[in-house]
């Protein structure tokens, strides 16, 4: 028998004990690692991190195995030393969320139990188990609706395409047109290329958030026809919530269609404090909610919910193998309409234990938290006098700023250091910054520093190093970008590792 081939299922009776060995091979690694590797993401770049990376992970197919222990703690090794860690406060780039304990502990045993969301004979309890996960969040979303439903989704971008998609059908034989915003995430014009549809008509955005008077104009020059209108309830750059009640009766006078893709902003739901954010939420028609970015949930926790269920009908699908019509009328349950994917992991899983260990107070609690650290975050910013941020409110929990020396420069030279600090920061593993493209108060679009907030056990006090970081970088990195004539930051300063 070749080595680590004994022991080999996680799943029935001994799986378990099988499990349990190698589980604590992998934690006690990944504790470890995150000790060693020391901050949020590796030091010394791509090329660093692949000759890291290699020397523990090649080859990956080896003529002989290596055993079960060894391969998990080289491998484990290798791309927790390597990670970008969300749970380290200065990790705060994109909408990569902390996962949760108990949401990872959940995914250990959907992992092991590998049910396939497609057939009841394939994922018994589990279908029920979303059931269950997908009506509570259709009620979440909809809670006046008659017959609101839910899917699970692979993220935003699945909800988005199989958005446009139902709306795609219910307009044949018409041709559906698409009207966004110009802050619409990228994945609503892909969604129209990859079904065929024309390019969305896109309307122009103040202070990042769609213009209701622009989006009128653009619904009348369409002069009729069936319409989708998609609106964006936290967008990924600055975390804005376009108009919905507006633009949701303007969509009401013209007989168009609301979308909303609320990837990032739809948990403010559950909280009675910050939902008010989303009024006009629940007449759209069709709304994308992500539970792996303001949710703590591991990849993937994606949802689309729908204000009537009748409005999932296109996506029945039979053959016999999974759904044969005797089975349905004996009383099988039909499971592989509820995705456009057929097999599918069991997602549901970890939601649904989230939202019973912690309940709906306790995940308002979480997400106000992270709301009101951002809100921190920004005074501290403006405390700063080397610091400037965005003019305007707190996009949810995105804070977008950047370096004063950065507005002593012409624009291109003044954006270049605000890329170079970003760039310094990433390199030397210190901080993992995103990159906004933003109108600023005067009207013109710069570059910005992003901290999108996630954490939901980070002090504004464990935030406050990455502001010094983001200082001393950028004063070497304006030196730099001055040319011969500058002076450089003192050598104390300098961020190497």
């Amino acid at each position: 028998m070749s080595a680590g081939t004994g022991g080999l299922l996680a799943g029935g009776v001994d799986g378990p004990g099988h499990l349990r060995a190698l589980t604590s091979v992998v934690l006690d690694t990944l504790e470890s690692a995150a000790r060693a590797r020391g901050g949020p993401l590796p030091a010394g770049g791509p090329d660093a991190v692949a000759r890291r990376t290699t020397a523990l992970a090649a080859p990956v197919l080896p003529e002989e195995g290596i055993g079960a222990e060894a391969a998990l703690a080289d491998l484990v090794r290798a791309v927790a030393e390597g990670a970008a860690d969300p749970a380290d406060p200065a990790c705060v780039a994109h909408l990569h969320c902390p996962p949760l304990a108990v949401a990872v502990a959940a995914e250990l045993a959907g992992a092991a139990l590998n049910p396939s969301m497609d057939s009841w004979d394939q994922a018994p309890a589990a279908g029920v188990i979303e059931e269950l996960t997908t009506a509570a969040l259709a009620r979440l979303v909809h809670p006046d609706a008659p017959a609101p439903d839910a899917l699970i989704t692979s993220g935003g971008t699945e909800s988005n395409l199989v958005a446009l998609l139902l709306a795609r059908e219910r307009a044949a034989p018409a041709l559906l047109r698409v009207v966004t915003g110009a802050n619409a995430h990228h994945s609503v014009h892909r969604a129209a290329w990859m079904l065929g549809l024309p390019a969305p008509t896109q309307v122009a955005c103040h202070d990042g958030r769609i213009d209701p008077a622009d989006l009128d104009r653009a619904l009348a020059g369409l002069g009729g026809g069936p319409v989708l209108v998609v609106a964006t309830a936290g967008t990924t750059d600055e975390g804005r919530i376009d108009p919905l009640p507006e633009i949701a009766g303007i969509v009401d006078r013209y007989g168009a269609e609301l979308h909303v893709d609320a990837a990032y902003g739809g948990p403010l739901l559950f909280s009675e404090h910050l939902a008010p954010r989303l009024a006009g939420l629940d007449r759209a028609v069709s709304v994308t909610f992500d539970l792996h970015k303001l949710g703590w949930q591991p990849v993937a926790a994606g949802v689309l919910a729908v204000a009537d269920t009748a409005l999932l009908a296109p996506l029945s699908l039979r053959t016999d193998y999974l759904n044969a019509d005797d089975d349905t009328e004996a009383g099988l349950p039909d499971l592989l309409g509820r995705s456009i994917r057929t097999t599918r992991r069991p997602d549901a899983l970890k939601i649904a234990v989230t939202f019973r260990a912690l309940g709906r107070r306790g995940l308002s609690e979480l997400v106000e938290r992270c709301v009101r650290t951002a809100e921190e975050f920004g005074r501290a910013v403006d405390a700063r006098p080397a610091l400037r941020r965005r003019p305007g409110a707190i996009g949810i929990s995105t804070v977008l700023f950047r370096p004063v020396v950065a507005d002593e420069l012409e624009a291109e030279a003044g954006d270049a250091v605000v890329a170079e600090v970003r760039r310094t920061l990433l390199m030397d593993g210190r901080a993992v910054l995103g990159r906004a493209v933003a109108e600023d108060g005067d009207g013109r679009c710069r570059l910005w520093l992003k901290a999108t907030l996630l954490h939901p056990a980070a002090a504004t006090a464990d935030l406050l190093p990455l502001l010094d970081l983001v200082e001393v970088a950028a004063r070497r990195a304006a030196a730099e970008e001055s040319g011969p004539g500058g002076t450089d930051a003192p050598a104390a300063e300098r961020l190497s590792p």
